[in-house]
């Protein structure tokens, strides 16, 4: 293994580049790539923010890298979403894929189908108010903290409140109503079983034991579509292992490197 290889890193919806520092921090001798996602913060625009155009702009950034080697590419949350999509497509522009916490089923049916269709109301209440309205609203610090509690697992209060604030600073920084609802509907609409089959690269899941966005028993059947995929468990976690388990997640997917 050399010591040069390059990581892409795709962000969650809602979040930016910031939400997975924590583990590009744990690589030495690695180039980390991580850009923010078109639609926040210093993104890109897109005409329309659907899974085509959020890979047609992935294909576009790698070639911009110009890069000597092939890349590696992770995604996490909504970003497996987009990153396996990518995988099935553009197969020969990257050497492995990488999924933390993958959206392996889909949102709108089992479970959290209710809860899913209740925040599809959110975001289309959002996009039907006047400008200035709907952006508090969809910026609405209480929505953003009440996302947190769903999903923080850890007790450590420090690290709930480390977590809290990341939300309050980077969780609002979306373009326009526009480009987080149209998001917010592709991230909604697809999943990352729909690519798995069609994925032939060597592939690593990292999944959070009590996720619940997506369960683990829904990952290891995601984990059986690939052709060569292996599943890494983190045990006390769920969907944030990017922000409570980042040295765990870093571990792996460098064990994962050295494979090759």
């Amino acid at each position: 293994m050399t010591q040069s290889k390059t990581l892409i890193f795709i962000h969650g919806f809602r979040g930016t580049h910031h939400g997975l520092e924590l583990i590009a921090k744990e690589f030495n001798g690695f180039r980390i790539i991580i850009p923010d996602l078109p639609g926040f913060a210093e993104g890109d625009h897109l005409e329309t923010y659907n899974l085509a155009s959020y890979v047609e702009w992935l294909h576009t950034f790698i070639k911009e890298q110009k890069l000597g080697e092939l890349p590696i590419l992770l995604g996490h949350s909504f970003g497996t979403i987009i990153s396996a999509a990518y995988a099935a497509k553009y197969p020969g522009t990257i050497e492995k894929l990488i999924l933390v916490n993958p959206i392996g089923a889909p949102a709108l049916e089992g479970p959290r189908a209710l809860a899913s269709r209740l925040t599809e109301f959110y975001y289309w209440v959002g996009k039907q108010r006047p400008e200035k309205l709907g952006q508090k609203w969809l910026a609405s610090r209480t929505i953003v903290l009440v996302m947190g509690k769903l999903m923080i697992k850890s007790k450590d209060k420090k690290l709930r409140d480390f977590i809290n604030d990341q939300h309050l600073q980077y969780f609002s920084m979306f373009h326009d109503r526009k480009s987080v609802a149209e998001s917010f509907t592709t991230s909604i609409s697809h999943n990352v079983r729909e690519s798995a089959p069609s994925i032939a690269l060597p592939t690593l899941i990292i999944a959070g034991a009590q996720d619940d966005i997506t369960p683990l028993s829904k990952q290891r059947e995601l984990q059986k579509l690939f052709s060569d995929a292996q599943l890494e468990v983190i045990e006390g976690v769920g969907h944030l292992t990017h922000y409570e388990t980042p040295k765990d997640v870093a571990q792996f997917v460098q064990d994962f490197i050295r494979l090759s």
